[in-house]
């Protein structure tokens, strides 16, 4: 049984010898044109690594010729489908700037947006390649406003916008739960982010939940307020309660928002309100 195992294996493991041993030698060609034939041959039956390394070889020779350019587009859809975002990026930009009217150049540029949208991190860390991918995505839709890959790119500027938004909520809630932390006014650095936010991302779907962090953030500051600042606060709580409500009327914080305004009416009342 092992004998025959062994028998049936043998043929696979021929041609992996030999396909290495074929690697090795085009590796160490000096005709440049072989190693250009190789690397399509390997783009073609997938092995990007193969192609990308021959590729990267010619690529520099093949400059000023007519092969030029589809080298160094196959050079960076190598590095693109190997998911090596920060290499195709490089080549794709390359492109672009070499052949600006060139066959490739829309799908470039759009492969060039693509790969720093998947590069584009957790909201938490720096957003360097989300603002990057954005810029890359926006002049993509100006040069190109009625193609499909259009209507990719806006999909996917407006997931990287809500990220950006999300990164701010997630600043302006961390304000909110530090309160009067270090006797600091950690409420109405809440309140300015938050408002930023808003104003710089009218339409991303954390809105909302910027604008209930606003009302926390004022309704808090009057609860835990000196005496002196307390009526000042407790007014503006008490308006920031209609203007969040008035916008979102049906809000997901409904619960939370109507007992806060419930102690909020009494203590207005108080006031003479």
């Amino acid at each position: 049984m092992q004998l025959k195992k062994l028998l049936i294996g043998l043929p696979v493991l021929m041609v992996l010898v030999s396909g290495c041993s074929e690697y090795s030698k085009i590796l160490k060609s000096t005709d440049v044109d072989e190693k250009y034939e190789y690397a399509k041959k390997y783009y073609s039956e997938g092995l990007y690594t193969r192609s990308a390394t021959l590729l990267s070889d010619v690529v520099p020779i093949y400059r000023g010729t007519e092969k030029a350019e589809e080298a160094l587009y196959l050079l960076a859809m190598s590095y693109f489908k190997m998911t090596d975002y920060m290499s195709s990026s490089e080549y794709f930009q390359r492109y672009c700037n070499s052949y600006p009217r060139g066959s490739k150049v829309q799908e470039c540029r759009f492969n060039l947006a693509y790969g720093d949208y998947k590069d584009s991190p957790d909201a938490r860390l720096d957003q360097s390649t989300t603002r990057k991918a954005i810029k890359e995505l926006d002049d993509f839709i100006d040069l190109y406003p009625r193609t499909e890959l259009a209507d990719s790119a806006t999909a996917m500027r407006i997931e990287l916008s809500d990220k950006l938004c999300y990164k701010e909520y997630l600043s302006a809630k961390l304000y909110l739960d530090l309160g009067t932390y270090m006797y600091a006014n950690n409420y109405e650095s809440a309140v300015i982010v938050a408002r930023n936010a808003q104003n710089e991302y009218p339409y991303s779907k954390y809105r909302e939940d910027l604008g209930f962090v606003i009302f926390k953030a004022r309704y808090e500051a009057a609860v835990k307020s000196v005496e002196e600042k307390a009526e000042e606060r407790y007014r503006a709580a008490y308006d920031e309660y209609f203007t969040f409500t008035n916008e979102y009327p049906e809000t997901v914080y409904a619960k939370e928002t109507q007992k806060m305004y419930e102690k909020l009416k009494k203590k207005m009342a108080e006031y003479g309100e």
